[in-house]
């Protein structure tokens, strides 16, 4: 498993110049107009539950049903593995003459594009994918400048200066919100360190919640998570400690454990993908959105949280609204002791898309480069 990791890892080394900052355009596909009402199928990579990961996805599903009515028709079908199974799903919707078809998981990338090859009258949307083809985008979110944000609330809250964090897959996605993270923790406390547990999955409560356990009991008074469930906030409620909560607003379940939530927004852009279907004017593009385009927001904070905390945070985000602040600011070092960046100097869109290491203060029993 880690070695295919590593493999898909290299290929985004050599796909960069599919994410961008802002929309690349491809050549507009001439295809038949899409049946009425167009039909939208979602693939969920875990069960849909009360928060996580799917269920913003889903709230991006009920989005363009509010918005379009009865110009669309929407089905999702949950708990879909990636490979064969995405595959064999995908292409039941074409077969079933879906106009647009969605595939939130980093492991749906090579299906999707089997798929689309197959069917290029259909429009595909790849979700933390890189590769495109004439009728395959991608889209994804700057999770780690929420995740940055985060880190300073962490460490404004700490007792400690020592974070846990359960994450899925050591791809770049995890490792840049890993890195910003701590990054955001050391721009409060110089000294604050991250524990780090990749679980190779993304979805397994018990194994979440295990790893929450392990974290705690290794010193670490504050969690964050890259992971399904919202398990890792429940093992920080019961225990009484601090947690972010990513994805949704999890107050309702840890009242006294949040400290704030990192959140993506799909809505909006599901909206106006499927608007360009509906109106002939989608192309294949290639879009990496964060804080200033409100794909991705770090807010709901606890209400035992100081005002001052709150303040801290609300400052950094304006300032990496206005780019005054990047997340990834020199001086970086690895936690191998490799110098990354020097002072002044600013990780560039295609080095941090294709991030392969972690920061110092970051520890991991995993070896990255």
């Amino acid at each position: 498993m880690y070695k295919n990791l590593m493999n898909r890892r290299q290929a985004v080394m050599g796909a960069l110049s599919a994410i961008c900052q802002a929309p690349v355009l491809a050549q507009a596909i001439a295809t038949p107009p899409p049946t009425s009402p167009l039909k939208v199928g979602f693939l969920y990579v875990a069960p849909l539950a009360g928060g996580g990961w799917v269920r913003q996805h889903d709230l991006g599903r009920l989005a363009i049903e509010k918005e379009f009515g009865t110009a669309v028709q929407t089905r999702y079908v949950e708990n879909v593995a990636e490979g064969a199974d995405a595959e064999r799903v995908m292409s039941d919707m074409a077969r079933s003459q879906y106009g647009l078809i969605i595939a939130p998981s980093f492991g749906y990338m090579e299906p999707t594009l089997r798929v689309a090859s197959a069917f290029p009258q259909v429009k595909f949307e790849s979700i933390t994918g890189y590769k495109t083809a004439a009728n395959v985008a991608v889209a994804n979110a700057r999770y780690y400048e929420g995740r940055y944000l985060a880190g300073v609330a962490a460490a404004a809250t700490s007792l400690t200066g020592r974070a846990g964090y359960v994450a899925g897959f050591p791809i770049p996605e995890v490792l840049q919100g890993v890195n910003a993270f701590t990054l955001g923790m050391q721009s409060v406390n110089p000294k604050a360190t991250t524990k780090l547990i990749f679980l190779n999955k993304w979805f397994d409560p018990g194994a979440e919640r295990e790893a929450a356990v392990t974290l705690m009991n290794q010193g670490c008074d504050v969690l964050a998570y890259h992971t399904g469930s919202n398990a890792v906030m429940l093992a920080a409620q019961a225990a009484g400690k601090k947690a972010i909560a990513y994805h949704g607003d999890l107050r309702h379940i840890a009242p006294d454990a949040q400290i704030l939530a990192v959140i993506h927004h799909w809505g909006d852009y599901y909206v106006r993908r499927v608007r360009a279907v509906l109106n002939g004017t989608w192309r294949s593009e290639s879009v990496w959105g964060g804080i200033a385009q409100s794909m991705v927001a770090a807010d709901h904070f606890g209400a035992w949280v100081p005002q001052a905390v709150k303040t801290r945070v609300q400052t950094a985000q304006a300032a990496i609204v206005s780019k005054r602040l990047a997340p990834f600011q020199g001086p970086i070092v690895s936690a191998n002791n490799k110098r990354i960046i020097e002072v002044g100097e600013t990780l560039t869109d295609a080095h941090i898309a294709a991030m392969n290491f972690v920061v110092s203060g970051v520890e991991s029993s995993l070896t990255i480069a």
